[in-house]
């Protein structure tokens, strides 16, 4: 496998949408390395990171925290609710105390949408000296969500092009959906959606794939993408009945029984069970929902890597 010199070097990773076909085939031979017990490069310096999540998380947060520490990065605590920006502190107020203290890498989840540009021309006009790794904004992107579901596809199917791939729920909320459609489609894949119609909006989701009922994908599906209901997007809604939408845009377990033999379920979690997904297929054979989980921590290490490198930090 390639040495640390020949990996992927990036400045920040805060998007999919135009990351290069040929990168994204490299974080993914890297993330295999590592999952191979490959080992992790030897910086000559420390490097410091700060994890800062403005959303509740748990998949991604320790997934990312285990990353970098596999990597062997020093891990500066951090939480929003204990820190200044309970007194009103800027993002970037925030990001200058860690910077001007040694921290050389943030991964930031944040509410608002391309939070991270503002950072980066910032950064460009050399006021921050950092390294940013999105790890979700808002309704935007989730790069390393989308990098670990590629990376589960893969060892699944061995290829891209051809699959057809249902995005099914709550299409309107979900920054897994726009990063997924975006990467699939440039990987020659064939793109559905599915779920309330309510929450397709043709004109961004119609340039990568036709919305079609349930019923009439499932049987015909490699791989059925499960989106997580946000209920807390959908405060205003008071009619939301847990069982209807089961029943309507659910994966049921008579739904699981039309699906082709090796197609796969996937969902980015936390699954509301018996909402989604049937309690009982969160593990069936057909679920890949853990190892997705599993996959997350070898890309987000591939992922940190590339941004090391970009920037040439612990003396490389």
């Amino acid at each position: 496998m390639p040495q640390i010199k020949e990996c992927v070097k990036m400045s920040y990773f805060v998007s999919v949408e135009n990351l290069p076909l040929a990168d994204l085939n490299q974080l993914l031979e890297r993330a295999s390395y590592f999952k191979n017990n490959g080992r992790s490069p030897k910086f000559n310096q420390p490097i410091y990171v700060a994890n800062l999540f403005f959303e509740n998380s748990t998949r991604t947060h320790c997934s990312f925290e285990m990353a970098e520490r596999k990597l062997g990065l020093t891990v500066i605590p951090f939480d929003p609710a204990a820190s200044s920006v309970k007194k009103g502190e800027s993002l970037y107020d925030t990001l200058l105390s860690l910077n001007s203290i040694g921290v050389q890498l943030a991964v930031i989840r944040h509410p608002e949408n391309n939070y991270y540009q503002s950072l980066i021309d910032l950064n460009a006009n050399q006021q921050l000296d950092l390294g940013i790794i999105n790890a979700g904004d808002g309704s935007g992107q989730h790069p390393s969500q989308s990098l670990l579901d590629m990376l589960t596809i893969k060892e699944q199917f061995g290829h891209f092009a051809g699959l057809k791939i249902a995005i099914i729920g709550d299409l309107t909320n979900s920054r897994v959906a726009r990063s997924n459609m975006q990467l699939l489609q440039r990987l020659g894949a064939q793109i559905y959606f599915s779920g309330p119609k309510y929450w397709y909006d043709a004109a961004e989701f119609g340039q990568y794939g036709n919305y079609l009922p349930l019923d009439q994908l499932v049987d015909q599906m490699d791989v059925v993408m499960l989106l997580r209901v946000q209920h807390e997007r959908h405060q205003s809604e008071t009619d939301f009945d847990a069982s209807t939408y089961h029943q309507m845009y659910g994966l049921t377990k008579e739904r699981y029984q039309q699906m082709k033999d090796n197609a796969i379920i996937m969902h980015p979690g936390p699954i509301n069970r018996g909402v989604e997904l049937d309690s009982d297929l969160v593990e069936a054979p057909k679920s890949r929902f853990a190892e997705q989980m599993r996959n997350g921590v070898f890309i987000r290490m591939a992922m940190l890597e590339a941004v090391i490198n970009g920037r040439k930090l612990g003396g490389i």
